[in-house]
């Protein structure tokens, strides 16, 4: 009995930690264009921002090597700072006016060679889809 419940142990491990891998940093690196962004826990249709709305405005998120993180929107840099990963999670450290930061998890539900979608918490939490540009 132990010759066959040692392997099979060994195999649900390696299962379920394969499920639970996190994301690499090298899988995020290069530019990424928005083409859905909704509000996951609304009931209001109107805070999904409309295909036309993203159209118009081209928003993207890039990342780099150097772990900075830049959010375009307009063509214009909406929100710059840098990242790190943990899990699932890209941490992200937005540089704000006047040398203030601030620290948020966006969790990455998605990702691979050529979409992303990840969100930020909480009840006005947004998800966004994004692919490789």
């Amino acid at each position: 009995m132990t010759k066959t419940t040692l392997p099979a142990f060994t195999l649900i491990l390696f299962l379920l930690a394969a499920c639970n891998q996190g994301i690499k940093k090298e899988a995020l690196y290069g530019d990424w264009k928005y083409i859905k962004i909704d509000k996951p826990n609304s009931d209001d249709t109107a805070d999904t921002i409309t295909t036309d709305e993203l159209t118009a405005n081209s928003p993207y998120i890039s990342f780099s090597k150097n772990n900075g993180l830049t959010i375009y929107w307009g063509g214009k840099v909406l929100s710059h700072g840098s990242f790190n990963v943990s899990g699932k999670n890209i941490n992200y450290t937005e540089q704000l006016s006047g040398g203030k930061k601030r620290t948020f998890p966006f969790w990455v539900s998605q990702l691979d060679d050529k979409t992303i979608v990840f969100e930020t918490m909480g009840d006005d939490g947004s998800r966004v889809t994004a692919i490789k540009k």
